[in-house]
């Protein structure tokens, strides 16, 4: 983690990236640190939530799945804003671009009315493993691209599926509130107090993960009118 000098009243504050106020306590940045377990509570909450209403053993696969990547999130930005081991970056980028070549690929795969395709997150996460690794920024950039077709996905999987346009307009709120919130606490920016309790990267934390919460009914449908509607397998013609 890279840190820099910050002033503030005739002080000086070493601050991380994201503005917050860097300690010397086994917790780099104590506020992010903490607000990253929003994501595990949100993967139980998850779990718990879709239990009643999965019903079809592929689906609840695919809804376990998400979870523990959202849980995941959590724990890798933990490690960065916590203990900020040397392999922090790794950590913390690897599982939140799983959850979103996740997201991509369910949605996709819904599309296209192939459900078994769902697994397909698993390549550009291993494609993008080693550029994570070896040059961060080109990771941020990859990042950025994957979370672009996430949302575009999505966008299109709620406008062929009217049932799922609340959850996926309201997650998406949720996500441009948190990442305005984000961008102005951010160093140089108006909102950015390093000694300050509040920090707009936790909010961000927070509103992330509530945002992959409400999003959550959209993970595991099987093609666009359900598996509850699926078209029934064709009768094989006996002999005449």
């Amino acid at each position: 983690m890279t840190v820099a000098s910050w002033g503030l009243r005739g002080t000086e504050v070493v601050r991380g990236p994201q503005c917050e106020g860097v300690t010397e306590g086994p917790w780099v940045e104590p506020v992010s640190a903490l607000t990253s377990w929003s994501f595990v509570v949100g993967a139980v909450l998850i779990v718990a939530l879709a239990r009643p209403t999965v019903d079809t053993r592929a689906s609840w696969v695919r809804v376990r799945t998400y979870a523990v990547l959202v849980a995941a999130v959590g724990i890798g930005s933990f490690v960065e804003h916590g203990p900020d081991p040397a392999w922090s970056d790794v950590a913390h980028d690897l599982p939140l671009l799983a959850t979103l070549a996740f997201l991509g690929a369910d949605a996709a795969a819904d599309l296209a009315g192939r459900t078994r395709s769902w697994w397909m997150w698993t390549l550009p996460t291993a494609v993008v493993l080693p550029v994570v690794a070896l040059a961060p920024r080109a990771g941020d950039v990859a990042q950025v691209a994957l979370a672009a077709a996430a949302v575009l996905l999505t966008v299109l999987r709620a406008r062929a599926q009217p049932r799922l346009r609340r959850p996926v307009t309201v997650g998406l709120a949720l996500l441009a509130v948190g990442a305005g919130i984000g961008t102005m606490s951010r160093a140089g920016w108006p909102w950015c107090d390093p000694s300050s309790p509040w920090q707009g990267h936790g909010a961000w934390h927070v509103l992330a993960a509530a945002a992959l919460v409400v999003m959550a009914p959209t993970v595991g449908h099987v093609g666009r009118l359900g598996p509850r509607f699926a078209r029934p397998a064709r009768r094989s013609r006996g002999p005449s």
